[in-house]
């Protein structure tokens, strides 16, 4: 479709959403707009929010999970209201495990709950939904056609279990499960749509036509779904995802989102299989900011970039007591550094002394973790202090590639505001010791097209985050960098990027992701010309490597080789850098790759 066309569907279709229009009940062919709820105790303090929320967002179908030991009188008070206001409501379980024929039981047991509930509840769950992944399963890649197999021989026992319990069935799939064929020359994802009522496919992506968009990821799914005469629900993400942001609506915004929903409800309409949508889930998807339509997160195709905004005023102060940020208390390094990134906030909060026990273990003693920001300053305390005590620092850790540009410099700046009010109210241990960003902006739709632009927010925002930290505070300013931006320069200057960042920062990480330290295009070499401009600028540098699995190539990563051949090709950079003044050590992205990595 190309742009006028687009542009007119677009004013079209939200005009008529602006004029009241109504998407169709639940059961027509394209009505379904479905969302899950994991937090099933919502339904207890919340749920007349929660209900309100699905009505004005046009929700008929909730997939709500289930939690055994909650009253059931609690879960038929919710039914019932949601079946006044039109929405259905289907009980949502799952695991990985299931898929594994000892976990069986665990399956079967949830199936019993829900009929068992459903014969004596005077308002009765309208389906029962599965979520089970279990591509996720440390035996996954070796043993995948002997899971793929258990899983069939469970599903086969869960759904004669359900057989004349009279509800719609329904499971999550990922759209590549066209790729995988069992015994019987069936692909997968044509077993599952014989096997259930609905199949809802994860098209987890924020732009729709691209070679990678949503279209294309789910057009193979409509096409056999039609062709059997079965249903499919087109499902999308709204949950922050800081290392895969184009699996994501976070941080685009509800209008962009809705907008691009509208027009992919539009496209997808010719196929007979195609259901409705689903939005995954409600409590991200109910924090979702607003944005402007476009803006400059999806520019449209062949038009001139946007002129670059006005510059931003100097932030303002901190909304504490305008009081100096005490420093944290100092910790002497042994030997260089070595760190990891920390990318699941509430694991700082709940697994401390987990996350502790694995940096002794691997001989930490640098920390990045991303901060949950509503969090209140005790849920960090205790874990930074113990930290401290065992040598390590930590630095907060936050960042989006929507954060280069200026109209989300204050997200950046809730962050900074956040760690200096924290290290005010705390003692001198458990202080934060310095903030760490992760930006790429490159992965933006717009980068490619609109590239100066960017980087010219981009530096301006950067600019104003060191200001802040240096204005009050002795916290430490750090950064991850791709190991090319020293082949783009900051527009009106003769400096290369990577140049500028180095310099405006305490220290970066250099992402130097292949998994060998030596060769033209091992560690070392890919991060030559940075690891000279610190040397220049007498700044610190550390290398950073790859643990998780990766679709761009095994010499990205570490991740089929194993740990201890990871150590192994690392213990070799001091040798290869013995004349560089700026190499300081290296961080392992991330922990949870690496805690479960191969030996």
């Amino acid at each position: 479709m190309n742009v006028k066309k687009r542009q007119m569907l677009i004013v079209l279709l939200t005009a008529l959403l602006l004029a009241g229009f109504q998407a169709p009940a639940h059961g027509e062919a394209t009505g379904v707009r479905a969302t899950w709820v994991w937090q099933t105790e919502f339904i207890a303090d919340r749920g007349e929010q929660l209900i309100a929320f699905a009505k004005g967002e046009g929700i008929n179908l909730i997939y709500l999970q289930i939690q055994r030991q909650l009253p059931k009188p609690m879960y038929e008070h919710f039914i019932q209201q949601a079946h006044e206001n039109g929405i259905t409501v289907h009980a949502l379980g799952g695991d990985p495990r299931w898929a594994l024929a000892e976990y069986r039981n665990d399956m079967l047991d949830f199936a019993d709950w829900v009929t068992s509930y459903n014969r004596e509840a005077a308002a009765r769950f309208d389906g029962i939904h599965l979520d089970i992944e279990p591509y996720v399963l440390d035996q996954w890649e070796d043993q995948h056609p002997s899971i793929i197999e258990s899983w069939q021989r469970n599903l086969t026992a869960f759904l004669n279990t359900i057989s004349d319990a009279g509800l719609e069935t329904g499971i999550d799939i990922p759209f590549w499960f066209d790729s995988f064929t069992l015994a019987d020359g069936t692909g997968l994802n044509e077993s599952l749509m014989n096997d259930f009522d609905h199949v809802t496919v994860m098209a987890y992506r924020n732009q729709l036509d691209s070679a990678n968009g949503i279209i294309s990821l789910v057009q193979s799914e409509l096409e056999l779904a039609s062709r059997l005469g079965h249903r499919v629900i087109v499902a999308v993400n709204t949950k922050e995802m800081p290392k895969e942001p184009h699996t994501s609506f976070y941080g685009l915004g509800k209008t962009y989102m809705n907008q691009t929903l509208l027009e992919l409800q539009h496209e997808l309409s010719s196929f007979p299989s195609f259901a409705g949508l689903a939005i995954h889930d409600y409590r991200s998807w109910e924090s979702m900011p607003h944005s402007e339509d476009s803006g400059p997160n999806q520019p449209p195709d062949n038009e001139a970039p946007a002129p670059v905004p006005d510059p931003v005023p100097e932030p303002a102060p901190d909304p504490g007591t305008g009081e100096p940020v005490p420093a944290p208390d100092p910790i002497e390094h042994a030997g260089p550094i070595r760190g990891t990134y920390i990318w699941e906030a509430e694991q700082a909060v709940h697994e401390s002394q987990e996350i502790l026990e694995f940096a002794r273990e691997k001989n930490l003693n640098l920390l990045y973790v991303r901060l949950d920001l509503e969090q209140p300053f005790s849920a960090y305390s205790s874990f930074v202090r113990d930290a401290a005590e065992a040598g390590i620092e930590v630095h907060a850790l936050g960042g989006h590639p929507l954060w280069a540009l200026e109209e989300n410099r204050d997200r950046m700046m809730r962050l900074v505001h956040y760690v200096k009010d924290y290290n005010r109210n705390v003692d001198s241990l458990s202080r934060f010791h310095g903030i760490h960003l992760d930006i790429e902006p490159y992965v933006l739709p717009g980068w490619s097209s609109h590239t100066p632009d960017i980087i010219s927010q981009w530096t301006s925002n950067i600019d104003a985050f060191v200001r802040e930290m240096r204005r009050d505070s002795e916290l430490k300013s750090s950064m991850d960098m791709a190991a090319w931006l020293d082949k783009h320069a900051v527009p009106g200057e003769n400096l290369s990027l990577a140049k500028w960042m180095i310099s405006r920062m305490d220290h970066v990480s250099v992402m130097a992701f292949r998994d060998t330290a030596e060769g033209s295009n091992g560690i070392v070499s890919i991060a030559r010309e940075e690891i000279a401009y610190a040397d220049e600028l007498g700044k610190p540098i550390l290398l950073s490597v790859e643990m998780k699995e990766s679709h761009e190539g095994n010499h990205i990563t570490f991740y089929e080789e194993g740990a201890a051949y990871m150590e192994e090709e690392l213990a070799k950079l001091p040798g290869l850098l013995q004349h560089s003044s700026s190499y300081s050590g290296i961080v392992v992205h991330a922990y949870d790759y690496w805690k479960n990595a191969r030996p």
